[in-house]
């Protein structure tokens, strides 16, 4: 089972807000997920990103893949470089 770290879109028409949620690649944007790790609100200005550290980092070391979107807020944070760090102090 392929598990991707992606957006799903909440909110109201011409209002939306996602949840940044772990979920099987092969299960529709706004269906199934397996667990939520954070939210992205872009009606605010700036726009605002909460997303658990611990609960990223310990999904993609498990071989969850974001998609190229949660890359950037990820990267952003600094979690991908956290991870990298992660990733390099456990080998």
């Amino acid at each position: 089972m392929a598990v991707k770290i992606r957006l799903n879109r909440m909110g109201a028409k011409k209002n939306p807000f996602y949840r940044i949620v772990v979920a099987d690649s092969r299960a529709p944007r706004d269906g199934r997920f397996i667990e939520i790790v954070g939210s992205y609100d872009v009606t605010k200005e700036p726009a605002v990103v909460n997303i658990d550290e611990e609960k990223v980092i310990n999904w993609m070391s498990k071989g969850a893949q974001p998609t190229d979107t949660v890359k950037t807020l990820l990267a952003k944070k600094g979690i991908i470089a956290k991870f990298a760090e992660f990733k390099k102090a456990n080998k």
